[in-house]
């Protein structure tokens, strides 16, 4: 191995801890307590150090926030591949998108309600993000009905999957009727 590889491995595996760090961190005590001077100290870095990687907390939210989406990715798409039958994938899909939610809060948060400095919907949304809606879409656009563009459809499902997974979280509504909600939800869906 060169000396020019062995140091972009370096570079790699800390950036790496610094994404995991900061992210342990979000879960236990919430994105407030992520700062760099606190990151700096947990990963043994300087502050510095920290910055040739990531310009700033923005930043490593994003980086969080693709990393989630992929895990978020192939969580959906694991469920959704054990299911048989498009009521059964669309209930699993749904049930494993509200887990990886509640399991991932903080993730979940950098992914969607926090500013990570990523492109939604645009040409240049990064892999993970498009991977993630493609994984819901896989399933949904299936089932989104005659007529009905799959696109659209699946994202007016994945806001009610996102309204169900805050507001829950939130407490605004019952945890106890979350599995009730999914039902009424995949029942009420065109093509099931």
């Amino acid at each position: 191995m060169s000396v020019q590889e062995r140091k972009e491995r370096e570079r790699a595996d800390r950036e790496r801890l610094i994404v995991a760090t900061a992210r342990e961190l979000a879960e236990h005590q919430g994105w407030d307590a992520v700062t760099t001077r606190r990151l700096a100290e947990r990963i043994e870095y300087s502050q510095p150090v920290l910055y040739s990687h990531f310009r700033g907390k923005r930043e490593i939210i994003g980086a969080v926030a693709l990393q989630g989406a992929g895990e978020l990715a192939v969580a959906v798409r694991a469920a959704t591949a054990a299911a048989d039958g498009s009521r059964a994938r669309v209930h699993a899909l749904a049930r494993a998108y509200l887990d990886f939610a509640r399991r991932n809060p903080a993730v979940y948060d950098a992914i969607f309600q926090l500013d990570g400095g990523l492109p939604y919907a645009r040409e240049d949304t990064p892999e993970p993000l498009k991977d993630a809606f493609a994984a819901l879409l896989e399933t949904l656009g299936e089932v989104a009905g005659d007529g009905i563009e799959p696109g659209l459809f699946t994202e007016t499902v994945w806001a009610s999957l996102h309204g169900l997974a805050t507001l829950t979280r939130s407490g605004r509504l019952p945890p106890e009727d979350a599995e009730r909600r999914v039902e009424l939800l995949v029942d009420r869906l065109p093509r099931i």
